[in-house]
């Protein structure tokens, strides 16, 4: 891990920019954190729309969890930003807007062929950043992964033990083989759901909850459209983590 830029921000959160195998991240830590006092750490997902473009919604949540006494920390996704451009995520992304605005049925083939390199892909990275993020003193665990891609948060929760509970937005598509997964997954969950997403489709979002094998989770559906999550949602979501990550 290398990094390559640092602030200090207004409320005393240090904001660094790093790479790790010319992978662009960004790591947030409250003024708190320490070598003698490590800050547990939340893993914060994001849509493949670029870390540029997402960076006011993902400074705006860092900031919240460092007020709470959490580091945070994110990087890129393939073929997403900075990046180099993946031509088969592309090419599966304009089938995916085809069928959409035609208002056609969206294929499992198009699902598979968005998602499933994306998650092989983006898992990996995103342990290998844990395992260099982890090694820094100010850092500690327990970890926590928010957000994001929610076939992402699955594989996540399933292959890495260092994760202790999950933050899961519904909204993104799903493939039938990680409804397989998710009965595999055990971590505590806690589960958000815009019930007018016009992009999810509600009834395999429930599904999908239904399909987790967690003992502990709890599905919070708010009305309104993709962009409508209310502000109490985020403190419910924040309150989750303080229980189970301090």
């Amino acid at each position: 891990m290398h990094f390559t830029s640092e602030q200090r921000l207004d409320d005393g959160v240090l904001e660094r920019e790093f790479t790790l195998d010319e992978i662009p991240g960004i790591l947030w830590t409250p003024a708190s954190a320490s070598a003698s006092e490590p800050a547990p750490l939340i893993l914060l997902g994001h849509p493949p729309l670029g870390l540029r473009r997402m960076y006011p919604r993902l400074v705006a949540r860092a900031r919240h969890s460092a007020a709470d006494g959490f580091a945070t920390a994110t990087i890129e996704l393939p073929g997403s930003g900075d990046r180099p451009r993946w031509p088969a995520i592309d090419q599966a992304r304009t089938d995916l807007r085809r069928a959409m605005e035609a208002g056609e049925p969206v294929s499992d083939g198009i699902v598979d062929a968005l998602v499933l390199p994306l998650v092989d892909k983006a898992v990996p990275e995103w342990q290998a950043a844990l395992d260099a993020l982890l090694s820094l003193p100010e850092i500690g665990g327990p970890v926590g992964y928010s957000g994001g891609v929610i076939s992402i948060g699955i594989r996540l929760a399933v292959v890495e033990p260092r994760i202790s509970a999950a933050v899961l937005f519904a909204g993104s598509f799903v493939p039938r083989a990680l409804f397989e997964e998710a009965q595999q997954v055990t971590v505590p969950l806690h589960v958000l759901l815009q019930w007018d997403d016009e992009g999810n489709d509600r009834q395999a979002a429930l599904d999908l909850f239904d399909a987790f094998g967690s003992k502990e989770k709890s599905l919070h559906a708010h009305l309104g459209g993709h962009t409508g999550v209310p502000q109490s949602a985020g403190d419910a979501a924040a309150q989750f983590f303080t229980r189970h990550l301090r």
